[in-house]
């Protein structure tokens, strides 16, 4: 009678140790979409002061 309750309470380990698992990797898959969007903002933000930029130039270049 001592294996089965073993094994039963071994599985109930094993299964709390991956919802903890699940978890974590849930939290840290939000923390990298966080990141992964502030990082658009970012590369977007830059890409528009690369076009403004872009056309101060070209316009202080025809002025020329």
């Amino acid at each position: 009678m001592f294996w089965p309750m073993f094994a039963v309470a071994v599985g109930f380990v094993g299964l709390a140790v991956l919802c903890v698992l699940a978890v974590r990797v849930f939290l840290e898959a939000q923390r990298l979409g966080r990141q992964v969007a502030d990082s658009a903002q970012r590369i977007g933000r830059a890409a528009e002061d690369l076009e403004r930029a872009a056309v101060s130039t070209t316009r202080s270049v025809d002025s020329l």
